[in-house]
């Protein structure tokens, strides 16, 4: 499948003054995104999350291995205009209105006036804030500015978002609109990296996950098949009365009780991500990495 990011043996060092190799923030990831995904990207402080991102970005210089995004060295100035960014904290300019931020935006991707309008327009009716597109932004709450956050990264129509912490401290209305917006995204084709700390908003919305803790990718995969234990099964039956349930085991094929369903039981994200973190810091105290 064409990945939207690849990283090939992806390693980043951090040095001191003197360039000798002080922290290694990301040990050799390897990992495809698929175009059309929204993927998670989870793991404590300093697990290399931000470093990953801003490595895809080419706002950081890897210390070996490669990555691409779109096809490209994150370094090429043309893939700039394809992708999305929302950061943690948008820098946005508390003296323009949500019409004038997104008309700045788009000049700065010399998108012609009309264009902008449309554009601006569309992604104003989108987030929720058309009513108030003409407010200035240091009247808006947090919940506000997110959602205008999030329009100024969607304003080139971007093929690849990229979401930092995209729900951080905002309440469970703008939480659930943001999460709308990103299944809205991949309704569209868009492919999504987000990153974040609560674990339920990854599980809500990402087809695929990875866990990174300490540099190193831990695991990866879809959400379900990370999430279900495989060797528990639970059946969901229909008219059961407590003397069917005493006999179930022998006689649930026998006994007229109608089985709904039938799959295996699965943990919580939490619960795989605190085990994840345990398994791999019991590793480094071994002599792991």
């Amino acid at each position: 499948m064409d990945a939207a990011i690849r990283a090939v043996d992806l390693t980043k060092d951090f040095t001191d003054f003197w360039g000798r190799p002080k922290n290694r923030a990301l040990d050799r990831l390897t990992l495809d995104i698929h175009r059309g995904e929204v993927f998670g990207l989870l793991g404590p402080n300093g697990s290399g999350k931000t470093t990953s991102m801003k490595l895809f970005l080419g706002l950081l210089y890897p210390s070996a291995g490669r990555a691409e995004i779109l096809g490209r060295d994150p370094t090429d100035i043309s893939a700039k205009q394809y992708i999305g960014f929302l950061p943690e904290e948008s820098y946005l300019y508390r003296f323009l209105n949500a019409e004038e931020t997104l008309d700045f935006y788009g000049r700065l991707f010399r998108m012609p006036r009309k264009e902008r309008k449309r554009r601006g327009e569309e992604l104003l009716k989108l987030v929720g804030l058309w009513d108030v597109r003409k407010r200035r932004l240091r009247e808006y709450s947090k919940g506000m500015a997110r959602r205008i956050g999030f329009a100024q990264a969607l304003i080139n129509d971007p093929q690849l978002v990229i979401l930092d912490e995209p729900t951080s401290g905002l309440d469970p209305i703008v939480s659930r609109q943001l999460k709308d917006l990103i299944g809205e995204l991949k309704s569209r084709g868009k492919t999504v990296l987000m990153s974040s700390h609560l674990l339920a908003d990854i599980q809500d919305v990402c087809d695929r996950i990875a866990i990174l803790h300490l540099g190193v990718l831990r695991r990866v995969g879809s959400v379900e098949q990370l999430l279900t234990i495989p060797d528990l099964s639970q059946v969901t039956v229909k008219n059961l009365t407590p003397e069917l349930e005493a006999k179930l085991r022998a006689l649930l094929g026998e006994a007229g009780a109608s089985v709904s369903a039938v799959s295996h039981p699965s943990e919580t994200l939490e619960d795989l991500f605190l085990k994840t973190i345990r398994e791999s810091a019991g590793g480094q105290n071994r002599g792991g990495r």
